[in-house]
């Protein structure tokens, strides 16, 4: 399976500003997503999606692949992921490079690691999915069961659409939230359905950590304290 790492890095970030090129913990951040990618055995191209001179430099320096600059139109606040997915698999077919599956692996998640990154591939291959997604699981507290859900009267209904809550924590199914940090799906899944799930979608359990996203300056906060408390290395 040929697969396609792809980072995709806008400059107009607008909570931490120039995010992706500011250093965290003396690193560039965007470095952190490169260095993982280069590291995964299972990824065969790296290709970083930005429409920013100084990202694209510095990507290529840290050895990704930057065939192209994304149009401005494709790197706006409100720009959803598929159709910069869709725009980068374009582009790298038009060279005669056709993956198999694409590896979405956004820099604002620092700390995934790489075994992780060959896991969601291997499941995508093995499991016969479609879509392979990083997942935390979710506290019993927050499980579907015990949710509820504001009608419109003010009443309350179970989330899960029963009629009433199961009585003991020990009796919960698991349940599983995405982190974020890693979505591998099938090029054809994507073609099909303009979706990167498909029909089928299995979930890969990464550690907690992986799922530190960076948004605004209280993320930044906590990424440094993570990175000085245990090294950046060591998250690896």
């Amino acid at each position: 399976m040929r697969v396609l790492g792809l980072i995709p890095a806008r400059g107009g970030s607008k909570g931490v500003p120039r995010k992706n090129v500011r250093r965290l913990g003396g690193k560039p951040l965007i470095g952190y997503t490169i260095d993982a990618a280069r590291k995964a055995v299972k990824v065969d191209r790296i290709l970083v999606s930005t429409e920013d001179e100084e990202i694209a430099s510095l990507s290529k320096s840290l050895g990704a692949d930057v065939p192209f600059l994304r149009p401005t139109s494709l790197a706006r606040d409100d720009t959803p992921m598929l159709p910069v997915i869709v725009h980068a698999i374009e582009s790298v077919v038009a060279e005669g490079w056709v993956p198999d599956a694409v590896c979405l692996l956004q820099p604002t998640f620092p700390f995934r690691r790489p075994e992780d990154i060959d896991a969601c591939i291997e499941a995508l291959e093995t499991q016969k999915a479609d879509c392979v997604i990083s997942v935390h699981r979710v506290p019993p507290h927050f499980n579907p069961h015990w949710v509820y859900f504001e009608r419109l009267d003010g009443s309350l209904e179970l989330s899960t659409g029963e009629s009433e809550p199961i009585s003991r924590r020990q009796e919960l199914p698991p349940a599983f939230h995405r982190s974020g940090s890693i979505y591998v799906s099938r090029t054809a899944t994507i073609r099909q359905y303009q979706s990167l799930y498909g029909a089928r979608t299995v979930g890969y359990e990464t550690p907690t950590e992986d799922g530190c996203n960076i948004d605004t300056m209280d993320d930044w906060a906590r990424a440094e304290a993570l990175v000085t408390q245990r090294g950046h290395d060591d998250l690896r």
